[in-house]
């Protein structure tokens, strides 16, 4: 039997729904704990590792003694020690697509929330106050505003996309600019980053992290924003000097943010972050959708599959 481990702390529910769609000659299992050396102990003996959540450092890959590959379920592999895999011959793979859609609605779902304060509002009808007539801010509809979206890749459009029936006005800002069928399609202007920072009522972040996009947001970008605007990342934490915003959301700089990535994940209980009202947090839940399990799993799977056989990923999956 070939191993699989997955590297992050897995409930034994979710456990059994991957057991349920192994290939024949795999067995799967989890670490126990998160801290490097319980992964370590657990990577061993695996032909095959997924990481989720949990990134993966050249220490954990050097104590990994028969591993064949390392799968992202997702797409950014920035906390994956790519360098150290290809020095040990390790393949590494990820599953680009196949969270867009879901990622996408949950930009909408974060505008929303925190345009019209629901999670403010929520939070403040547990604790049974009726907050309705006393909002600490304005409330703002999504509806024909502008929204600047950093990173036009699969996300980035299938966002675009989205919005179509909100009726935005939709900016972008990649490196590389889209196909002018794809614009045409999707009503979108590619702008410079100053000029959609400027400009939008929405910023929304799905960029990659690398050492250009890290800290992009900072005092002085969101200095140049609208007061009204608010700051939606769905990218990488790293993407978002962390202190800067806190700052910016204390100080009025913009009207508020949601975060679903962070510097550090878990985010620590005494975190900054934690108890701002104008602040939508939540746990890196983009990709986490019923509907991608299945497709998902059985595209890792059968890359294992292939690779077990002598074979290779699938190219658009592989990267290194």
């Amino acid at each position: 039997m070939e191993k699989i481990l997955i590297v992050d702390v897995m409930a034994e529910k979710r456990l059994n729904a991957l057991r349920a769609l192994l290939p024949p000659g795999f067995e799967i299992d989890a670490a126990k704990a998160r801290d490097d050396e319980a992964v370590k102990a657990a990577i061993v003996d695996a032909d095959y590792a997924i990481a989720g959540q949990r990134g993966v450092s050249g220490d954990i890959l050097r104590a990994a003694k028969k591993l064949k590959v390392l799968h992202k379920w997702g797409v950014g592999v920035d906390n994956l020690d790519i360098d150290t895999a290809r020095e040990l011959g390790i393949r590494v793979a990820r599953t680009p697509g196949s969270n867009a859609g879901a990622v996408a609605e949950l930009a909408i779902g974060l505008m929303l929330s925190t345009g019209r304060q629901i999670a403010y509002g929520h939070a403040e009808m547990q604790k049974g106050e009726w907050c309705g007539g006393r909002l600490p801010r304005e409330n703002f509809m999504l509806s024909k505003k502008t929204v600047g979206i950093v990173g036009f890749g699969a996300i980035g459009q299938m966002l675009a996309r989205r919005l179509a029936g909100f009726e935005c006005e939709i900016l972008y800002f990649q490196r590389n600019r889209a196909d002018a069928k794809v614009e045409a399609e999707l009503r979108a202007r590619h702008v410079p980053l100053a000029e959609l920072l400027a400009c939008a009522d929405y910023v929304s972040l799905h960029c990659p992290l690398t050492p250009e996009t890290a800290n992009m947001i900072n005092a002085k970008t969101l200095a140049s924003m609208k007061r009204t605007a608010i700051l939606i990342n769905l990218a990488r934490g790293g993407v978002v000097a962390e202190d800067d915003l806190i700052a910016a959301l204390r100080g009025g700089v913009i009207h508020a943010a949601a975060m679903d990535v962070f510097e550090i994940e878990p985010l620590p209980a005494d975190s900054k972050l934690i108890g701002l009202d104008n602040l939508v947090l939540t746990p890196h839940l983009g990709a986490i959708a019923a509907e991608l399990f299945e497709p998902t799993v059985r595209r890792m799977f059968a890359n294992f599959v292939a690779v077990s056989k002598g074979g290779a990923p699938a190219p658009g999956d592989t990267v290194v």
